[in-house]
């Protein structure tokens, strides 16, 4: 990092405002898209923002920005950018940032806060942002004098994007934004105890590769850190020099083609019979970018009990963290998968891939497409209609799962969904944020009826700033996941399940965007192609089967390979 305490163009800083700092920064930092809400605390950088070629993005409440921040993120790869004011305003972008967190999201919030000299004394919109986002943060800085507000936002971006990525938070005085720079101010980043570990040991690179070549079944256990690397390519060819089969985390979805045959779709709760089996049946699971979460492993003390692990990943707080590993490798995935294939030899592992070919044919995703339309069917006529090519936003319930499993997914990137923190209402904004990320491409949300309402204020932002998403609310009239655990586990007592919900036609026609309603099978494909036609943000409120469940299912405490199969079976 440059040591010059000007801008990389070599302008000086010398006189400029908190807020003109802050414009400039960002600037260098690459920033094209800003997501947020004004307020009294941040007005001298909304003031300064008027003029500035940064392209703001007015969300209809807070956690819809930070959402919307997180989107552009995952479908980019670049840094996600939130502006809240002090109060109420950074506390409601609390929840997206514990979303970004979970999902390791390089994200950066900047808060507003109440003049230095109040702080402590409970004024008017003061809450301590800083003390409340740490657990939920990589970092966390309050600025306290204008000089160093150039640092802690370039150290913001640094810590943000590299290592383990995540969401790092800013809180910035008023007093700090409207004061002026009496010197040039130091931009040198000074993290000295911060060195994120890029390449994995060349003895534990040469382990796994041992362990993979000894191996008669192996299993590819694939995660987002697959993805957030760049690492795809490298491990669909790791996979097939050794004819690994490959099962993806919901955050990995997309690393490799689901139409490979070495493929084995996710796994875990509501995963695939086939990655199931074959994990508890593997001799050498090969995690890569997976934290072992207890959605993917189920009952941990029978999870894949026959294997040896190998584990690859950035954090080396994740390794034997849920699961003992037996060949742990810290580095980079696109470095470590690179340099593991150098050692990769032939081997025969027919009979093994054979097998799993027997599972994928009696186990596979299925549904009945007869009485109501099914949500399963409506996500297959989705994928069919895009060629599974198109950017797939999701809420969170039911029809996450469906989508993980019917919309046969093809490329990272493609899939912006909440995993580890499970945040109902993202898909409604992350849509929003895919598509401002990735103009000209289609982005769609896949919704439950419980988390489209929950968010669906901001369709009003799509239609502002004339962005052509399209939702496709999966309309069941229920909670739909925990209405499936009342039934299974609670003897139907559907308490506090039922949602009936409003009219999401007129609702989107009245927030001036297209309504469509589907109520019959024969009116589908059809309302479906209307929607991906339209030139402009679209609500599809499609009528489904009221009390379809997902299945496979690991019940809690339960392991792999004793999943519910239901309609499976």
């Amino acid at each position: 990092m440059t040591k010059k305490s000007k801008s990389s163009e070599g302008a000086s800083f010398l006189g400029a405002s908190g807020a003109e700092l802050f414009d400039r920064i960002l600037q260098e930092e690459g920033v094209e898209v800003l997501f947020g809400f004004p307020g009294g605390m941040v007005l001298p950088i909304f003031d300064r923002l008027y003029s500035s070629p940064i392209k703001f993005v007015l969300s209809r409440h807070e956690q819809g920005a930070a959402h919307m921040a997180d989107g552009y993120a995952r479908s980019t790869g670049r840094t996600g950018v939130v502006i809240a004011t002090s109060g109420p305003g950074a506390t409601n972008i609390v929840t997206g940032l514990a979303n970004a967190h979970m999902d390791s999201v390089p994200m950066v919030a900047f808060t507003g806060q109440v003049r230095s000299a109040l702080i402590g004394n409970d004024a008017f919109q003061e809450a301590d942002i800083t003390g409340i986002c740490r657990p939920i943060t990589k970092h966390t800085c309050l600025v306290k004098r204008v000089e160093d507000l150039g640092r802690a936002m370039k150290e913001a971006f640094y810590i943000a994007r590299t290592g383990r990525p995540g969401p790092v938070l800013v809180d910035i005085p008023i007093d700090v934004s409207t004061s002026k720079l009496a010197q040039e101010p130091n931009l040198q980043i000074a993290l000295p105890g911060y060195k994120p570990r890029i390449s994995g040991h060349i003895r534990q690179i040469k382990l796994a590769a041992e362990a993979i070549n000894a191996s008669k079944r192996p299993v590819l256990y694939v995660g987002g850190g697959v993805i957030i690397a760049g690492a795809s390519e490298a491990l669909r060819e790791l996979a097939h020099k050794g004819k690994l089969p490959v099962t993806t985390t919901l955050m990995g979805l997309g690393a490799v083609d689901e139409a490979d045959p070495l493929a084995m779709q996710m796994l875990g709760m509501h995963g695939s019979a086939t990655a199931n089996y074959a994990v508890q049946d593997s001799d050498c699971i090969i995690a890569v970018g997976a934290r072992f979460d207890d959605r993917v492993t189920g009952n941990t003390a029978t999870f894949a009990p026959k294997a040896k692990i190998i584990h690859i990943d950035i954090d080396p707080a994740s390794i034997s963290k849920n699961i003992k590993v037996d060949i742990p490798v810290v580095g980079d995935a696109k470095d470590s998968l690179e340099r593991i294939i150098e050692f990769i030899q032939p081997v025969d592992r027919s009979p093994w891939l054979e097998q799993i070919a027997q599972w994928k044919k009696r186990y596979p995703f299925t549904y009945e497409a007869n009485g109501n339309i099914k949500p399963q069917e409506v996500i297959d006529t989705v994928a069919k209609l895009t060629d599974h090519d198109a950017i797939v936003a999701t809420g969170v319930g039911q029809h996450q799962m469906w989508a993980a499993q019917f919309y046969k997914w093809r490329k990272p990137r493609q899939a912006i969904i909440s995993g580890g923190l499970g945040t109902m209402g993202f898909g409604v904004p992350a849509a929003i944020g895919a598509q401002f990320g990735n103009p000209g491409k289609t982005v769609i949300d896949i919704d439950g009826d419980g988390s489209f309402t929950m968010t669906m204020v901001e369709v009003i932002t799509a239609v502002r700033y004339d962005q052509p998403v399209k939702w496709i609310v999966l309309d069941n009239d229920y909670l739909g996941m925990v209405r499936q655990w009342q039934e299974m586990f609670y003897g139907r007592r559907y308490s506090a399940t039922p949602h009936p919900c409003p009219e999401f036609k007129a609702i989107a026609e009245g927030f001036g965007a297209r309504g469509i309603s589907i109520r019959d099978r024969a009116e589908l494909a059809d309302g479906l192609n209307e929607a991906l036609r339209h030139p402009g943000p679209v609500v599809v409120d499609v009528k489904v089967e009221p009390e379809e469940n997902v299945f496979p299912m690991v019940p809690a405490g339960k392991s792999l390979h004793e999943m519910e199969l239901g309609k499976l079976a």
